[in-house]
């Protein structure tokens, strides 16, 4: 399983699947990321922690442990 933390700067991918639940779940979607979604990786912070992506149009921050609950292909 590849999620969005195993993805490497300056590529794309499609969201397959959110793992997680509750409100953790819900805080990611309401982030608009959603199953089918393209995300862009454009940077990673200097320690790695969050990652910067672009979603639908706007730039977003993710934490790693939030990247984790991503699955992408």
């Amino acid at each position: 399983m590849k999620t969005l933390k195993d993805v490497g700067v300056g590529s794309t991918a499609v969201v397959v699947k959110l793992h997680g639940e509750g409100p953790v779940k819900r805080r990611i979607m309401d982030m608009g990321i959603t199953k089918g979604v393209e995300l862009y990786v454009r940077k990673l912070a200097p320690l790695g922690d969050p990652i910067e992506l672009s979603v639908r149009g706007y730039e977003l921050s993710v934490r790693k442990s939030d990247a984790e609950m991503i699955e992408v292909e």
